[in-house]
């Protein structure tokens, strides 16, 4: 009866070591995204895509009282490489790179990495054309989580020579960070942090991955790129 009770279990072992091998070549190698949680408004539609009922590209940029509001692409920690979709902005989908899912092949990132909503700057004022970058500190949100953030800053870098700033923001509430305005107040009580955030953009590509940090700016600046990238999404609606 032992025998035969240790051979099932073999058995249901070598099951479920197949099952989750199957699954992590579904995923492209990489099983631990199915452990991510997504926003309570997203349904999963596959492994790859999650969907929502509200346009998030729609929203204001800006809240009334004068927060942000940031859609959350990549929680806090994770490396798999999510984005807004463009053919579809109801949903967020893990982008694909040379026929497989693009992962970064690095530490996780330092903070939730996402866009801002009703913005978009052209070339011409500093951009790409897509909704402006965003870092948010604080603890993993659920991937397509609209939370609302203060931008305290900007990272100025050039990807392959071009111009790619990252906006630094904290959540707004229930963090560590949500009381912090600038990044000379982010640099005095939470040493290090800023340090983090310039190397890991700077390398997460890898040591000839065209990444160029040139430093932070302040609040002030940040807004600045915040405001006119609102101001010139509206105009081309």
């Amino acid at each position: 009866m032992r025998k035969k009770l240790l051979l099932t279990s073999v058995a249901c072992m070598a099951v479920l070591a197949s099952s989750a091998q199957a699954q992590a070549q579904a995923l492209g190698g990489l099983a631990f995204s199915d452990t991510t949680p997504i926003a309570q408004n997203m349904t999963a539609t596959d492994e790859f895509t999650i969907v929502g009922e509200e346009d998030l590209m729609a929203m204001n940029a800006i809240n009334a009282e004068g927060s942000v509001r940031a859609i959350v692409e990549i929680p806090a920690g994770t490396s798999a490489k999510w984005e807004v979709s463009k053919d579809d902005p109801k949903a967020v989908y893990w982008e694909y790179k040379d026929g497989e899912p693009r992962v970064v092949n690095y530490l996780g990132y330092p903070g939730n990495y996402g866009a801002i909503p009703g913005t978009a700057l052209p070339k011409e004022l500093g951009g790409d054309g897509d909704p402006l970058d965003v870092i948010v500190l604080g603890q993993a949100v659920p991937r397509g989580e609209i939370v609302d953030v203060n931008v305290i800053g900007v990272l100025k870098m050039l990807d392959d020579g071009e111009q790619d700033d990252k906006l630094i923001a904290v959540l707004a509430q229930d963090s560590p960070f949500a009381n912090i305005e600038n990044m000379t107040q982010l640099d005095r009580e939470y040493p290090g942090v800023s340090q983090i955030i310039d190397l890991w953009f700077a390398n997460y590509k890898g040591p000839d991955g065209g990444m160029e940090g040139l430093g932070f700016e302040d609040a002030e600046s940040a807004r600045s790129v915040l405001e006119a990238a609102a101001e010139n999404f509206t105009a081309t609606q």
